[in-house]
């Protein structure tokens, strides 16, 4: 049994869940976000909620951060030089043929992390099956060493053609790059990626390279702040796929950790549907900053193995997030016609909503939420005041560049707005995967989720708005319950016949030999496709029980699902996928945290609006720890860090897993 923490640093507020699986006790903090120095957040949040004994037991603490991200976002990271194979230079240019967005005339590709003067090519060739066609030039690395020490280059990113094959020239160019006197951090593409596609593993290898030099030395800091503090557990960072790296595995493979934040609600969404028996479900997170959903099928998340970031893509595990600028944050504006706008720019934590009374004068989500009364008037996690005041006055300018008839229809407006862009990001993941979202629970949850649940259930047609323990920090609850996870992946063109899977078996044991972890649990996926087909699908594989019938079956059944239809034609590998999974603690931290002694003991009612109703009504507002048996909106229950909004038409009633259940009694 162990002490886990899990912290989880968003755009505006950072979120930690202490579980200490002896004693069952839950803490949780909530802390503004300090974007200049996202670690300064992490541990106010670590001294509000761990005492320095508590902190000396924890065996773990698991972060979700979005330092990566933000480095690519705000293109802050390491100058990179690259050094490729003749003929290549050009790759990250070139990209693919496609654009990201066929229907605007104007559209131009993100340029490229490294520019051509700093993209050195070196003779050498190996052809797609391993065999050497050109052996390496010493001399053009020697000369690529001079021109990166004259312009300053801190990271190198290394990417020879077919090196997934044979990786012998890269590990050479790395050893004669530091005989030549460069000391800074080498990437390997074949280490990075072990998948073709030149272009994708190119651009891979050099986000990696770009942004380890911002998290390689914050993720340091942390754990040198931390352990002055008395941890002496293992830091672990999560990972875009799903699961935690080790300190020293996130500083070295930091591609990985891009969308370590948004994956942990996702994943403790997975774990909760599967606790309470939901087939379908969908994560609604809404954040100070944005609003982020993922599906949820049979408990599993979508793993994709491909992901894409400001246009460029990565090859790396990745679930199926999807975000939009509709948070707390969002600002709300009038446009060149006139019309009501929210998002996707945010104010952040710093200064942060009207209402927060920190310097913001922009109308936002927020202060639109507080007019309504949507969340309780006073204070709110982290310390904040709210102000009703501020809010009226930043949404009031709105009113007559829009036409619209006062404060409280502007703050309507907004709100609706906010959840019609949530409901839109939400059909993505479903309807575009021909999933029916009528048919799936919604989860709610961030600091706003459980605001908007109603909302969205209304938007889908949905009937079941699920607000789980901890509604608040439940990204970091995701955390608290992650697995240590490696992976690695090896491209293997081939076909699908009698004698593959013993070479796919031989292939995925080398794999497992590399990710070396022979503790854990292994799990086998292949990317298979019909021959003379581009693309794939994943399909998971138990080699010790499947024969190829089993896979080709397997396979046929995912391609009718996504398709609608199955073809005669034989099949393909093209890769092989190896997952070594680690499971922490098998206690799961599902029980709401207590609430702060100095919380009051009762709310009373407040003015509330109901958007069924269309009008302002004097609703209960009750502690979530004092619901009992069924309560019928409009209502509000409130919880340390978050507020759940019940509309007319829905009840709410507490289930013993310790979730909210929201269900509907009237259709609009």
């Amino acid at each position: 049994m162990t002490t886990v923490i899990g912290v989880d640093v968003g755009g505006t507020f950072t979120d930690l869940v202490l579980h200490d699986a002896a004693t069952g006790e839950i803490r949780v903090a909530k802390r503004p976000t300090t974007p200049a120095a996202p670690e300064r957040g992490v541990l106010a949040a670590v001294d509000a909620a761990v005492p320095p004994d508590l902190l000396a037991r924890c065996r773990h603490f698991v972060h979700g951060t979005t330092v990566g991200l933000n480095a690519l976002l705000e293109r802050r990271g390491a100058t990179v030089g690259l050094i490729t194979t003749a003929g290549f230079r050009d790759v990250l240019e070139i990209r693919r043929g496609d654009r990201d967005d066929p229907y605007d005339l104007f559209w131009t590709p993100p340029p490229p992390l490294v520019p051509r003067r700093l993209r050195l090519e070196v003779t050498e060739r190996v052809a797609a099956d391993g065999s050497v066609v050109q052996t390496l030039e010493p001399e053009d690395v020697r000369r690529a060493a001079e021109v990166f020490a004259a312009e300053g280059v801190d990271a190198v990113a290394i990417v020879l053609v077919n090196s997934y094959a044979n990786a012998a020239h890269e590990t050479r160019v790395a050893e004669l790059l530091a005989r030549a006197g460069f000391t800074g951090p080498v990437s390997l593409s074949h280490e990075v990626s072990g998948e073709y596609r030149e272009y994708e593993r190119t651009c891979t290898t050099v986000v990696d390279a770009f942004v380890r030099h911002r998290m390689g030395p914050y993720l340091h800091d942390l754990d040198r702040e931390l352990r002055a503090r008395g941890f002496a557990g293992d830091l672990l960072v999560t990972r875009s796929g799903g699961g935690a790296l080790t300190l020293a595995e996130a500083a070295a493979r930091p591609f990985e950790t891009i969308l370590s934040g948004p994956v942990a609600g996702a994943a403790a969404t997975a774990r909760l549907a599967a606790t309470l028996g939901i087939g379908t479900a969908v994560a609604a997170d809404v954040g100070g900053t944005s609003f982020d959903t993922a599906l949820v099928e049979d408990g599993r998340l979508p793993l994709l193995y491909q992901g894409e970031v400001v246009g460029l893509p990565l090859q790396s595990p990745w679930v199926d997030v999807r975000s939009v600028g509709a948070g707390g944050g969002s600002v709300a504006y009038a446009d060149a016609g006139g019309l009501l706008r929210v998002g996707p720019r945010s104010a952040g934590a710093d200064p942060g909503p009207a209402c927060y009374g920190r310097g913001g004068t922009e109308p936002t989500v927020t202060d639109a939420a507080l007019h309504l009364g949507m969340i309780p008037r006073g204070h709110i996690s982290g310390g904040i005041e709210l102000s009703e005041d501020a809010a009226a006055r930043a949404l009031a300018p709105l009113a007559g560049p829009t036409g619209i008839d006062g404060v409280d229809a502007v703050a309507v407006g907004v709100i609706r707005i906010a959840a019609a862009h949530m409901a839109q990001a939400v059909r993505g993941v479903t309807v575009e995967r021909g999933v029916d979202p009528r048919g799936a629970a919604v989860v709610a949850f961030g600091g706003a989720g459980p605001v908007f649940g109603c909302l969205l259930a209304d938007e889908l047609d949905v009937d079941t708005v699920v607000v789980p323990p901890n509604a608040g920090n439940f990204s970091a609850v995701g955390l608290v319950q992650a697995d240590v996870v490696r992976s690695a992946a090896r491209t293997l063109v081939r076909p699908l016949d009698d004698a593959a899977l013993p070479v796919v078996g031989r292939l995925a044991e080398t794999l497992f030999e590399r990710l070396a972890q022979p503790e854990a649990v292994r799990e086998v996926d292949l990317d298979l496709r019909h021959r003379g087909q581009e693309h794939t699908l994943t399909i998971p594989v138990r080699l010790e029980d499947d024969d190829l019938a089993a896979v080709s079956a397997r396979f046929s059944e995912a391609y009718h699902r996504a398709f609608g239809h199955t073809l005669p034609d034989p099949l393909e590998v093209v890769t092989v996928r190896a997952t070594s999974r680690i499971v922490l603690d098998d206690a799961r931290p599902l029980v709401p945290a207590p609430p702060p002694a100095e919380q009051e003991a009762g709310r009373g009612t407040t003015r509330l609006w109901s958007f069924r109703q269309e009008a302002f009504a004097e609703a209960p507002v009750v502690r979530r720890e004092d619901l009992r048996g069924v309560a019928e909106g409009p209502l509000l229950v409130v919880e340390p860090t978050a507020t759940t909004y019940v509309d007319a038409g829905f009840a709410v009633e507490a289930h013993e897993s310790g979730s909210l259940m929201i269900t509907r009694k009237e259709r609009r």
